[in-house]
């Protein structure tokens, strides 16, 4: 390859290769690999020296070099990416074969997980320029390279192909999917919502009406703020009808589960929706980790509906596939982000949360590089501070929320945990109990306008009723007895459990022990076991045995829920009234 880029014969380039390597400038051939000299790939000595090599060829030279050796790698099948390393130094020359070329090196980049070398190719691509109706293709091809690295990088792209000729139906309907999911990560959601509804009102009754439908009520499902109750009964309609033929009913039968599970409907029903969407227990064909046509947001939803349904065995299987995937492909940005914050998610949920720390400590150094503020930062930064309050690090949550900006003004999407009811359990552990007290009413409000909540999922109504104990014991009460009723409509272990824990904080004497013992019952059988470990602790203490104290301390140990460890000890240490 090299005698023909310096158009020298055979035997010359051997001689020349020979005094190369005397000099040390090349690495001498292995004698033992039993191949001809000209079969041998040579190598400069160090890096330096081929660097002054390249340095010291003239500018003109050089280009006209780089479009020889391309040439000279495409003819021998080398492979488009590798021919795009020098079709990358070539001047523009208004050369439509070099534009597919490039093309299609940054889909074989694409193709083994280099989404930066394809933004490059196709960078370059668009200098060159592309013909008219080849340009929309490649602004659309690129914002698919850049979807989560840079999402208003991505938002320009596409919006500048949607507004040229030349895509097909399929390719405009995937730009405009593509483009609305830039925007919600780019805390553009009703922007989002309105370009999918844009885009559905220009088709019939079909396929693709129905996959745009159904991104319409994925953002819709996961604003921050307002989702009516009409809206709710509507997908459910939709639903109804959906038997998971195909992967628009599956998508839909996620999003009903995801919206039962956030409006604290029965926890069975969740189950059954989101099992429905499986195929034999799997994910679909065309509905995997990096399948473009449905997008990770979906997913996240059906992990996140098992994560709080107390299917957390398959919530975290989905999350740790996200991640090996992700991780596979060499995507780096925002969709490992938030594989390692979900998967953060169910490990926190589980109880374990020396792992749950790690991994959102990963999931959130990988947010910064995307950027500040966005949707997908305010996943790892909450479930961090959810995660080291649970393990009773208090200092340190409140100085990693003051570092990453852990306070209002928050972003429109749902961030999981609840982000109002981890804030605001934040203040109240810091003494700003006024605070603390605004935030969480704050979070009753929304879930008022959304027409119900999860108790477990936005856990405020509890943290609240233990607030307002000592100031306001009947809404207190109220407020634990609605928590309760929510908690025995959703009918998990943990949900009741965890309402029987308030309960009982609110009582005294052998009313309390009565109810902290039924807690434990409850998050015994429950796969949460930090919440397991607390209603252990808490039970032991208000029955003053050492027994439950000792295997509340063991279960709290096993966790790394360090504060509930301080706890039990200190009630054991004093050893005053137990038995």
């Amino acid at each position: 390859m090299v005698a023909r880029l310096a158009t020298m014969n055979d035997d010359l380039a051997g001689h020349c290769a020979e005094l190369l390597c005397d000099a040390r400038i090349l690495t001498e051939p292995d004698p033992a690999g039993g191949t001809e000299r000209g079969d041998v790939e040579l190598e400069f000595v160090h890096p330096l020296i081929a660097t002054a090599v390249y340095n010291s060829i003239p500018p003109g030279v050089c280009t006209a070099m780089h479009g020889v050796a391309a040439q000279i790698i495409t003819e021998l099948g080398r492979g488009a990416a590798e021919a795009a390393r020098h079709l990358l130094k070539v001047h523009p020359d208004d050369d439509e074969e070099l534009v597919e070329q490039l093309r299609e090196a940054a889909r074989e980049h694409l193709a083994v997980g280099a989404p930066d070398a394809a933004r490059r190719c196709l960078e370059r691509a668009l200098e060159e320029p592309p013909r008219p109706e080849v340009h929309a293709h490649v602004l659309y091809e690129l914002g698919c390279a850049t979807l989560l690295t840079n999402p208003a990088v991505t938002i320009d792209q596409l919006q500048s192909a949607l507004g040229m000729r030349g895509l097909d139906v399929d390719d405009r309907v995937d730009a405009v999917v593509r483009l609305s999911q830039a925007l919600l990560h780019n805390d553009q959601l009703e922007e989002a919502v309105r370009t999918v509804e844009a885009e559905a009102a220009r088709h019939e009754a079909g396929p693709v009406r129905m996959r745009l439908q159904a991104f319409q009520f994925m953002w819709e499902g996961i604003h921050g703020e307002t989702v009516s109750p009409a809206r709710s009964r509507r997908l459910a309609e939709l639903a109804s009808t959906c038997a998971g033929r195909d992967n628009a009913e599956r998508a839909l039968l996620i999003l009903r589960g995801f919206d039962a599970m956030t409006h604290g409907e029965s926890a069975d029903v969740v189950i059954e929706l989101c099992d429905r969407a499986l195929v034999n227990g799997r994910l679909a064909p065309g509905l995997g980790w990096t399948d473009p046509e449905w997008g990770m947001e979906l997913l996240m939803m059906l992990g996140s509906a098992y994560a709080y349904a107390d299917r957390l065995d398959r919530a975290e299987s989905l999350f740790a596939e996200a991640r090996r995937v992700y991780t596979t492909a060499g995507w780096r940005g925002g969709h490992l982000s938030l594989a390692n914050a979900f998967l953060g998610l169910a490990y926190r949920r589980q109880g374990r949360l020396r792992d749950a720390e790690s991994t959102l400590r990963e999931g959130l150094v990988l947010a910064e590089r995307v950027g500040r503020r966005l949707p997908l930062y305010w996943s790892s930064t909450c479930g961090l501070v959810d995660t080291l309050l649970a393990r009773g690090r208090v200092e340190e949550a409140w100085s990693v929320a003051e570092q990453y900006g852990f306070a209002p003004p928050y972003p429109s999407t749902i961030v999981l945990p609840d982000i109002r009811s981890v804030r605001g359990r934040l203040l109240l552990a810091v003494g700003r109990t006024e605070e603390g007290v605004n935030e969480l009413e704050a979070a009753e409000k929304t879930a008022g306008s959304r027409g119900g909540h999860n108790p477990v999922l936005a856990p405020w109504s509890i943290d609240l009723a233990k607030a307002l104990a000592g100031q306001d014991p009947a809404r207190a009460a109220q407020l634990a007895a609605d928590a309760r009723r929510q908690a025995e409509r959703f009918g998990t272990d943990t949900a009741i459990g965890e309402a029987l824990r308030c309960a009982a904080a609110l009582e005294t004497g052998q009313r309390a022990v009565q109810l902290a013992a039924r807690a434990v019952t409850y998050l015994e059988a429950s796969p949460c076991q930090y919440e397991h470990a607390a209603a252990r602790v808490e039970y032991g203490i208000a029955a003053r045995s050492i027994a439950e104290l000792n295997r509340g301390l063991d279960l709290a140990r096993a966790c790394g829920a360090e504060g509930l460890v301080t706890q039990a000890r200190e009630v054991l240490e004093t050893g005053r009234g137990l038995h």
